[in-house]
């Protein structure tokens, strides 16, 4: 498996479609880089010469991508939350940060939905049997 910028780039796709497969290269980027490096996109990765390897990896390190994005990326939600933005506040209670509806949606960003409201006599019995239990295993250490 060629390996470019730290990642193993899978040898049966097309090279198009497997530089997507480092962080920070997506679709849209991968076209200028190919023409850059004059390699054919609609060539498997395994069929890649050396040379060409060698001339889309120093391409590739020339952006900013894998672990140096990654850390970009992080210490700006850190800023965020720091300095006490909405965007920071969003992200720390782990809600949508770009505009969207929370009142439905939002599952993704929010978890597995938790119905919160009157139960019925069963449902609550078993709930509050379940937190006496809970107690008891807690005394006990």
């Amino acid at each position: 498996m060629p390996r470019i910028a730290g990642v193993d780039i899978p040898e049966k796709k097309r090279v198009d479609v497997a530089l997507t497969y480092i962080y920070g290269i997506g679709r849209t980027n991968v076209k200028p880089i190919l023409e850059r490096a004059q390699v054919n996109p609609a060539k498997r990765t395994a069929e890649l010469t050396s040379e060409e390897l060698s001339r889309l990896q120093k391409l590739v390190d020339a952006l900013k991508v894998e672990g140096d994005l990654r850390k970009e990326i992080g210490q700006n939600i850190t800023r965020l939350k720091e300095t006490g933005s909405y965007r920071g506040i969003r992200h720390s209670k782990g809600l949508p940060v770009r505009g969207q509806r929370t009142r439905t949606n939002a599952r993704t960003k929010r978890g597995k939905r938790v119905t919160i409201g009157a139960l019925k006599k069963e449902a609550l019995g078993k709930v509050e049997a379940a937190k006496a239990e809970k107690e008891k295993k807690e005394a006990a250490k």
